[in-house]
């Protein structure tokens, strides 16, 4: 019986590598790289919204259907979420919210498709992170108005202005490198665990070591560790933005 390539391994050893260039154009003096990130992430997008288009359509008040009701239950977990953990008065930042789980957890199961993990690409947890990030400063301008946000940084004495500036910065980069660092961790090992396996089973030319311990590695790197990560990053980012305001978290 001949073995797959697949199962046999590559005999080449293993290559991790970056997103790669579908296609690349000038503007200018610009290089714009289009990677299969940007392509995957849009795929996710246009399937998600295809999807709740679906579920929301032909809504009614009375005898309403199953997928209304399904709908219906994630909104009302969404906000449920934003308002235990953040309070009643940041309601409006569920959608966002939402929409950051649902990217977050689909850009790493995608892996399970055979797709390259979007969030393996650290350019997109770092853009989420940077959005948040400029929603903790607009929060915390809003509330404090530009003289209390500036007062911020010289509490309680004026030599802190360097190290309060550094910690505001290191927010961003701390997320971002924590999601895909996790992320990217599980695909190294995953890869390495396969390639070890492939060797063992060329050794003895039965394809065994291959089926099942992969699958199992699988299910917690991108199921387990990808619902991990995206709900830690949804968890620091309604903290962040909440504490940016300094009020209590209670108050209407």
């Amino acid at each position: 019986m001949q073995i797959s390539d697949f199962f046999r391994g590559s005999p080449d050893g293993i290559d991790v590598h970056g997103p790669k260039v579908l296609l690349s154009f000038q503007v200018g003096s610009l290089t714009i790289n289009l990677t299969e990130t940007i392509v995957i992430s849009w795929g996710i997008i246009l399937a998600v919204t295809l999807l709740l288009l679906w579920l929301t359509s032909g809504m009614k008040t009375r005898n309403i259907s199953k997928r209304q009701v399904v709908a219906e239950w994630i909104v009302q977990t969404v906000y449920d979420l934003v308002e235990s953990s953040m309070g009643k008065r940041w309601r409006s930042f569920a959608p966002y919210i939402g929409a950051l789980f649902t990217f977050s957890i689909l850009g790493s199961l995608i892996s399970m498709l055979g797709f390259r993990s979007v969030t393996a690409d650290y350019n997109a947890p770092l853009a989420w992170a940077l959005v948040t990030f400029v929603m903790i400063h607009a929060t915390n301008i809003r509330t404090n108005g530009i003289g209390g946000y500036l007062k911020g940084y010289v509490d309680p004495v004026p030599v802190m202005l360097p190290i309060n500036v550094l910690s505001e910065l290191s927010t961003p980069v701390s997320m971002s490198l924590r999601h895909f660092g996790n992320i990217v961790s599980g695909m190294v090992i995953t890869s390495l665990v396969y390639f070890a396996l492939s060797v063992i089973t060329k050794s003895v030319g039965v394809a065994f070591m291959t089926i099942g311990i992969p699958a199992v590695l699988s299910l917690y790197f991108d199921l387990f560790s990808g619902f991990m990560q995206a709900f830690v990053f949804i968890m620091l980012t309604m903290a962040y933005i909440s504490n940016a305001d300094g009020r209590d978290p209670e108050a209407a």
